[in-house]
């Protein structure tokens, strides 16, 4: 493995450094977006419960906020829900676009790592690729080892490229829909939990 690191070139070091900080933002992502940690079960059943009891105060509250990022955008409707379902609606649409931003977090380089990596591959090629003719405008074609030299420095860094950047796009996707996905959820509990104070909904 380290002779093949030492046969890529300068390039390699990059490439090795994107797939570090790749892995560390898949193992995070993993660990942040399980599903019990941002959509709780029942709570919007407990909320209501805690309503009917008349539990529902600042500090009851502030513990919801700080359960889940549900409980966050929920919390914040439950803030204003003596101000009306508007009110109330609009503070969870505030609240929700901070926590899709705190949800999206690393997303965004996990991307940019699934783009580069394969420039950074295909620079290297090019970087072997002109060692090689540099070699044979000075060596001529004589001698084998130079030429394999940089036509392997050239494979080599296109392969670690891809090998970077092909997990890391699927990655990205994933974790993207899984956002999406999440959002959905959270929305529909939280228009649940608004009908249910309006009385629109049934009770839980």
């Amino acid at each position: 493995m380290v002779d093949l690191i030492k046969n890529g070139g300068w390039l390699m070091l990059p490439i090795i450094l994107c797939s570090i900080g790749a892995m560390g933002i898949v193992a995070e992502r993993f660990w942040s977006l399980q599903r019990k940690k941002i959509l709780p079960p029942k709570l919007v059943a407990q909320i209501w419960r805690m309503e009917k009891d008349q539990k529902l105060n600042e500090q009851s509250l502030k513990r919801i906020k700080l359960n889940s990022p549900l409980g966050a955008i929920l919390a914040a409707g439950l803030l204003n829900r003596h101000h009306g379902r508007e009110m109330m609606k609009t503070s969870i649409e505030e609240a929700g676009r901070q926590v899709v931003h705190e949800l999206e977090r690393f997303l965004n380089p996990l991307g940019t790592i699934a783009s580069i990596t394969p420039l950074l591959g295909l620079l290297g090629t090019v970087v072997g690729m002109i060692k090689v003719f540099t070699a044979i405008m000075f060596h001529g074609v004589g001698d084998p080892g130079i030429l394999a030299g940089g036509i392997s420095e050239a494979l080599l860094t296109t392969a670690a490229g891809l090998t970077v950047a092909i997990p890391s796009l699927i990655f990205h996707r994933y974790f993207d829909r899984l956002v999406d996905e999440y959002v959905l959820n959270m929305e529909e509990d939280a228009l649940k939990l608004i009908d249910v104070m309006a009385g629109d909904r049934e009770e839980y």
